[in-house]
Order: structure tokens, then sequence, then C-alpha cells
């Protein structure tokens, strides 16, 4: 094993990991933040999981990218990159931690592109 796929591997591994922790933290926050509006407890939180449902396609898209690095990283850093305008982080709407995660879900997205990137570029790039 070269040098080259030991780096693609450490990115392929914390973007796969990372976006799995971070989809799964950020789909059960919203699943749970807003259930107290609905009576709370578990029929809150099922009344409220449409709230919940983009955070699940993030975790489905991270399974694309999972098996398909290329097309799944560029979808999620598109993703990352359309939660700017979603959130509207502007003027007084600015808020660092939705800011810091739109940064994170677009770094994890190019981690996939670079680990792509390494593997299918390895041999071109250490001749």
């Amino acid at each position: 094993m070269n040098n080259k796929t030991v780096i693609a591997n450490y990115f392929r591994w914390i973007a796969r990991y990372g976006m799995a922790l971070l989809s799964v933290f950020i789909f059960f926050f919203s699943l749970c933040s807003g259930a107290r509006i609905y009576g709370g407890g578990i029929q809150g939180a099922l009344l409220n999981s449409h709230n919940a449902l983009p955070w699940l396609m993030l975790f489905l898209y991270l399974l694309l990218a999972w098996e398909w690095e290329l097309v799944g990283g560029t979808i999620i850093i598109i993703i990352g990159l359309s939660l700017f305008y979603f959130f509207n982080l502007q003027g007084q709407r600015f808020f660092l931690e939705a800011f810091i995660f739109n940064l994170l879900i677009i770094l994890l997205g190019m981690f996939f592109l670079v680990s792509w990137y390494l593997r299918t570029h390895s041999r071109e790039l250490f001749k």
C-alpha cells in the first residue's frame, strides 16, 4: 500500500464517520427540539418528525457518498452551500453555530472528493 492510499483512507474515514456523527446528531436534535411544542415525549417527537426529514436525507446522501465518493461528495457540498441560503446567514440573522455547521458539511463533502481524487489519480501524482 503506497503513501497515497493511506492518505486517501484517512480522508475517507474522517469524511464517512464525521458525516455519520454529524447527520445523526442533527437528526435527533431536530426531532427532539420541536417535540415539546406537540406535548413532548415520544408522541411529540413523532408529530415533529417532519422537521427531521431533511436531516434524514443528509444521512441518505452519506450512504450514497459511502459507495460513490465523487457523486455523494458533490451532492453533500451542494447541500452545504444551499444551507447558507436556507439559514439566511447575513445581517442580524447570523448565527455562528449555523455557519460552522454549514462549513463542516462542506468540509466533509470535500474530504469525500479528496479521497476519490487520491484513489483515482494516485499513479499520475507519484511518478
